[in-house]
């Protein structure tokens, strides 16, 4: 039996954070051919240090979106994320764009023949997960960990904050009992803020009504542990202060560490890559087995090998909390979804330009939009599933 009382902590990052900033440069660069060419090809990855963004990688799209677009794109990306310092500024930042062509060898086993269905793009083992710790279904540390850096960045952009600055870090022990969440036991929050002669205290002051308002009523108690800038002044920030990468924050964009990861990160793949669009399809089908009331928590593993379209394997583990059988529910799964990379793109709807919003504060547990974003987040499947269960 699982173990019903301990603490579990998870982490996220800011918008601003270096590693974040490239993850969104990057998906801008996929919704940038996307919006011009549906099935166009993207493995692309960011780099950015002081004043300094290298966008590298392969495509196969239409002319049209030149190297001179792609670069206005990160500077308009930057600016929104507000990064305007002399060591990273969004007008003066010095912005490479090193894109070629898509290998041909890795297109010839990727795309679709007369004869055969497109394969998977790399060979890979995907996660999905879902649970009843919050009503978005997702595990609560890192659901929280999300909203309190989320709600800084609103109030730094539109509210009181505006003495902040973009980078920032957060961290949320929860305290579990009989299994369930009900409070947390300690915050950590650093961030980023422009008045050099701000202590931790007076940054506490700022983002503690910010924080109370992200978690559930009660959570916070005077028992609760706060850090916030526990190493003093942090006013260099974002790639001037540490060097960022795309895809280095696979942990913080999926569920924390409370579930298995496969190890592909996301950002700057179109939607052929099963890195990304199998984990999307892996948590839809968790999702939607938790919602339909057939257990408390689900993780989906999905595998793929380079070239075939099918998956190789589908696992269904319901962590002794299920209410059907599991095996049935593996072949169950691909009879309610197309699990090849292109039933999933077309179940999803995924070759649309919608990416570059889920760069930050998690791929999971956002609210779907109306032109297709986070639709990997919808319950549709709920009656289907519960058919299948008997």
């Amino acid at each position: 039996m699982a173990r019903q009382n301990y603490l579990f902590t998870s982490e996220s990052v800011s918008e601003g954070h270096p590693d974040k900033v490239c993850d969104r440069i990057s998906d801008a660069v996929v919704d940038a051919f996307l919006s011009q060419m549906p099935d166009a090809r993207v493995a692309c990855e960011t780099l950015a240090t002081t004043n300094r963004i290298v966008i590298a990688g392969e495509t196969r799209g239409p002319e049209t979106v030149t190297h001179e677009h792609l670069a206005h794109l990160a500077r308009m990306a930057v600016r929104d994320i507000g990064y305007a310092q002399d060591g990273f500024h969004w007008e003066n930042c010095n912005i490479a764009v090193h894109l070629h062509a898509q290998s041909a060898h890795i297109a010839q086993g990727v795309d679709a023949g007369d004869n055969k269905d497109e394969g998977a793009g790399d060979q890979g083992i995907m996660f999905g997960y879902a649970c009843r710790e919050t009503p978005e279904l997702m595990p609560a540390p890192i659901l929280y960990s999300h909203k309190i850096l989320k709600t800084m960045a609103e109030a730094r952009k539109y509210g009181d904050a505006g003495m902040l600055g973009p980078d920032a870090k957060s961290q949320v022990t929860v305290r579990y009992e009989n299994g369930k969440p009900v409070a947390v036991t300690s915050i950590v929050v650093s961030t980023q803020h422009l008045d050099p002669g701000l202590t931790s205290a007076d940054v506490k002051a700022i983002i503690e009504p910010h924080v109370l308002t992200s978690l559930p009523a009660g959570w916070i108690s005077d028992e609760t542990v706060w850090h916030v800038n526990p190493t003093g002044a942090f006013v260099i920030g974002g790639p001037d202060g540490d060097c960022g990468l795309t895809g280095r924050k696979i942990i913080v964009d999926t569920y924390g560490g409370a579930a298995p990861h496969g190890g592909g990160a996301f950002s700057g793949k179109d939607p052929t890559k099963v890195d990304r669009s199998a984990a999307y399809a892996a948590r839809y089908l968790a999702k939607n087995v938790v919602a339909a009331e057939l257990a408390d928590r689900c993780t989906i593993q999905l595998s793929y090998a380079i070239g075939v379209p099918e998956p190789l394997s589908v696992y269904v583990d319901l962590h002794g909390t299920g209410r059907c059988d599991e095996a049935k529910l593996e072949k169950g799964l691909r009879e309610v979804m197309g699990l090849s990379p292109r039933g999933i793109r077309q179940h999803l709807k995924l070759n649309n330009p919608i990416y570059e919003r889920t760069a930050a504060y998690g791929h999971f547990g956002r609210e779907p939009d109306q032109d297709g974003g986070f639709s990997w987040e919808k319950t549709d499947l709920v009656n289907d599933l519960r058919t299948l269960a008997g």
